[in-house]
């Protein structure tokens, strides 16, 4: 749990309360703890902020597979058009779901986290593009495990600047998933060194893939700034707020990135083509709000272990889609994901007792 001297979530108070980040215990009239019948709800409550992870992680593999249907079309599309095309779906939804059901400010934001809120849409847009670039030149093997250290440094960022608890369990847990996520990758820098070059792209000079590499890490940095800012805003801002920021400043960073460096627009020429950039749009919305509903509910450091749970999405869709049959590396590496995503869940703290005089900023 977030403790509560941390100034950079307690600074400032806004006029809003967008509900509690912190679970509450489930007790009956006497005070005693509900019977077993109950059990199941209370853990589900208890939860809810890795449940919504781990949800999330279902959409952005479902995304990924959009994408990666839509690469295989003629002509393709380029990486800052996925992203416009994605974040105005996203950024509509936001503010039209805010203005139908009446949320306050939902162009600005509520005030008190307005400087956070525009942060976490240009660190956010850094991460997804640090991402989709890097694929320019790497395997989707080797930027998928160069990903999955967002969860490794935002632990640290957590502990450091939202002064968060980082327990032995938590940390254990992060490590045997990242093997996981190698396991299921296989990424060849690490298990065939002489095959890694080839499998690149043709034509992939060292520092090409240096390059891509190191833009691979501010994608990184990106995606640990987006993380640790919802965690410091909570409930001080409506998860559509986050969303609408976020959104907001993708589409315009990417707008203005294919203005600058003359990238042509691809307009759609068969109905799958659509259909397939419609999906991208809203499997990424669904994926996104579930994903801050959860880190608004959770820890940065344990919310962020869940997102291991997408390679073992991403392992089930291949097989579905494209017959791709895991091999016993990958079933290996999806059972220590589960393994330590359960262990983490848990081992969670239950607070036996919260008072509903307990005032939060």
């Amino acid at each position: 749990m977030s403790n509560n001297k941390s100034p950079l979530i307690h600074t400032t108070a806004a006029g809003h309360d967008y509900g509690s980040t912190r679970p509450i215990a489930s007790t009956s009239q006497d005070g005693e703890a509900i019977n077993g019948q109950r059990n199941v709800p209370g853990f589900v409550a208890n939860n809810a902020g890795m449940l919504y992870i781990i949800a999330s992680q279902f959409f952005f593999a479902s995304m990924n597979l959009s994408v990666k249907m839509l690469n295989s079309l003629e002509p393709p599309v380029h990486a800052f058009e996925v992203i416009v095309v994605r974040m105005g779906i996203t950024l509509i939804c936001c503010v039209t779901y805010m203005i139908v059901t009446g949320v306050p400010n939902p162009i600005i934001g509520p005030r008190g986290v307005r400087t956070l809120l525009v942060f976490r849409g240009i660190s956010g847009f850094i991460g997804l593009c640090g991402l989709y670039l890097s694929l320019q030149y790497l395997s989707i093997a080797d930027a998928t495990v160069l990903t999955f250290l967002t969860p490794i440094t935002t632990a640290v960022t957590g502990s450091l600047l939202l002064r968060e608890g980082y327990s032995v369990i938590q940390a254990v847990a992060g490590v045997f998933s990242l093997l996981g996520v190698i396991l299921i990758a296989r990424p060849p820098f690490l298990f065939n060194h002489i095959l890694a070059t080839n499998l690149d792209g043709p034509g992939t000079t060292p520092a090409q893939r240096l390059w891509a590499v190191g833009i691979a890490m501010i994608g990184v940095v990106g995606a640990t700034g987006a993380y640790t800012s919802i965690r410091a805003i909570g409930k001080r801002a409506h998860p559509m707020h986050v969303m609408t920021f976020f959104s907001l400043w993708c589409t315009i960073m990417a707008s203005l990135g294919m203005v600058i460096f003359d990238i042509p627009v691809v307009y759609p020429r068969s109905w799958r083509w659509s259909l397939l950039l419609l999906m991208v749009g809203v499997f990424g919305f669904l994926a996104q709000i579930l994903l801050t509903l959860g880190l608004q509910r959770e820890t940065v450091s344990r919310g962020s272990t869940g997102v291991y749970i997408q390679m073992l999405f991403s392992v089930v869709l291949d097989r579905l889609i494209f017959g791709v049959v895991p091999s016993l590396l990958s079933v290996l590496g999806a059972m220590i994901i589960v393994s330590s995503a359960l262990c983490v869940v848990l081992t969670k703290p239950v607070p036996t007792h919260v008072s509903t005089t307990d005032s939060t900023a």
